[in-house]
């Protein structure tokens, strides 16, 4: 017996119906016996967009929470990093490697872990790296600029820094 209900065929008119519903409900909330704090919330959000609204289980949720307050320690620890540098001198004089780079590599394997769990990874939200190559290649190839200076042929010109 199947325990899942079918799901609709992502370009069917329910599907767009269900992802009207989902856009105008907005990103998800963590459950209520999960606490984030304030700089854990942009992260938050960004996992919540990785994925459809209606696929986030509560098991999911709780593990994205982890996955976000996980990304803002990264990000707390590197400014640390940052400041005090990738080697530290010792109470001895001795120069020795910030042990909160071992930290900070530790968590980040953490982030990319639950990331691949979740499936909000770069390549279950934007495809294959092939694909993501062949797209750059595109735009690398609209950006050149035409041989042909046919004003009758449509393209994009950079004005003012926007297109």
């Amino acid at each position: 017996m199947k325990v899942n209900d079918k799901r609709n065929r992502s370009d069917s008119a329910t599907a767009a119906v269900s992802a009207s519903q989902a856009a105008a409900l907005g990103p998800r909330e963590p459950p209520a016996h999960v606490t984030l704090r304030e700089g854990d919330k942009p992260f938050w959000q960004a996992i919540m967009q990785a994925r459809a609204r209606e696929t986030w289980t509560d098991a999911d949720l709780e593990m994205a929470a982890t996955l976000a307050r996980t990304k803002a320690d990264i990000e707390k620890l590197q400014a640390e990093v940052d400041v005090e540098g990738f080697t530290i001198v010792s109470a001895k004089g001795a120069v020795t490697v910030n042990p909160k780079h071992k930290l900070l590599e530790t968590m980040t394997r953490r982030a990319v872990a639950m990331s691949r769990m979740l499936h909000v990874h770069a390549e279950a939200t934007v495809g294959r790296s092939r694909d993501a190559g062949n797209a750059l290649a595109n735009e690398r190839q609209a950006a050149l600029p035409l041989e042909d200076d046919d004003d009758l042929i449509p393209r994009l010109r950079l004005v003012g820094g926007a297109w």
